[in-house]
């Protein structure tokens, strides 16, 4: 008999879905691909999709998609959700429309409590997240440059009653040498709070005073407040029953002073006058720290700098908006 090919859907064709979507097409998957920017998507169809730096492949891909219900009129065994934090609601609600009563779906982003933005939506049971260790930037709307790949992935279901699919999935990806593991929801929990605190301690740091990542871990007054932002973290989420391996601290200085010599997603979200997730990352930290009493004033500093200049920047791109509509 022969054995059903396994189908899957990817929202949103940023670093992470096109990583995904490489590693599923090789392993023998049906992948079905979606993004809005119609550029990307046919540059996909004509060159397919490439990965170069820390891992090299490519694949292309016969189902391509920009606009979600076309892609829902597919089946699927899974869909994963790749798209920013900010786009959430609006993709999770066109999903939602489409009436799949079997969909599972996959939430491949970092951020603490992004999936209750699921939740909202979805029942318990349909729902599991990936803990994401790899990233890459765009050397073009279809070329994936891969920044850094640090084992395992991790992807569990959120309340460990499909521990079965996650195992495949976590088996699937790991057959094409992108690590993952299958994890039950309390590790996935603890993974989300540390990789965090690690896109926490740069991100905004590097999007307001434009420093790479590795500009910033060279400079001691930047690194001090790397430090600064990493012990608020530590001090908050150890009070949400995070365990962390000893010398976390340094591990994670260690481990940030590896990174390269690009900007971490918020930063450029910032730098291109975008909206930022920086609610799901240090906005988190101060929320956390709220709850429990715990003052977390660098982290505050941050987050709030970096509201500031977003919603600068949104007034100024509607005003730019309202007068070429003029025109």
């Amino acid at each position: 008999m022969k054995k059903e090919i396994f189908k899957v859907g990817i929202v949103g064709m940023g670093p992470v879905g096109m990583i995904l979507a490489v590693h599923f097409k090789l392993a023998g998957c049906e992948v079905a691909i979606c993004d809005i920017d119609k550029r990307k998507i046919n540059l996909i169809r004509k060159e397919g999709i490439e990965l170069v730096g820390k891992i090299n492949k490519n694949a292309y891909f016969k189902h391509i998609y920009s606009s979600i219900p076309e892609l829902m009129e597919h089946k699927f065994d899974l869909l994963i959700s790749s798209v920013k934090a900010y786009h959430v609601d609006a993709v999770l609600d066109q999903i939602e429309a489409a009436d799949h009563q079997d969909l599972h779906l996959l939430c491949a982003q970092n951020g603490i409590d992004i999936r209750m933005k699921y939740q909202s939506h979805f029942k318990d049971s349909k729902i599991l997240r990936m803990i994401v260790n790899f990233a890459g930037n765009l050397n073009a709307p279809n070329v994936v440059n891969v920044t850094f790949f640090n084992p395992p992935n991790y992807i569990g279901s959120i309340d460990d009653s499909n521990c079965g699919l996650a195992e495949l999935v976590a088996d699937i990806l790991s057959s094409q040498d992108l690590e993952t593991k299958n994890a039950d929801s309390f590790k996935i929990a603890e993974e989300a709070w540390i990789k965090t605190i690690l896109n926490a301690a740069l991100s905004p740091l590097c999007g307001i005073s434009a420093h790479t990542m590795k500009e910033a871990m060279a400079n001691p007054d930047t690194l001090e407040i790397v430090e600064q932002i990493i012990m608020e973290a530590m001090e908050v989420a150890k009070v949400e029953d995070v365990i962390f391996e000893k010398n976390f601290a340094k591990l994670c200085i260690r481990y940030l002073k590896n990174a390269g010599n690009h900007f971490p997603s918020l930063a450029v979200d910032l730098l291109n006058k975008r909206e930022t997730e920086i609610d799901y990352m240090n906005g988190k930290i101060i929320e956390y720290g709220r709850k429990h009493y715990i003052k977390t004033p660098i982290n505050l500093v941050f987050t709030n700098l970096v509201k500031a200049i977003t919603h600068k920047n949104l007034i100024e791109n509607h005003s730019k908006d309202s007068f070429l509509d003029k025109e």
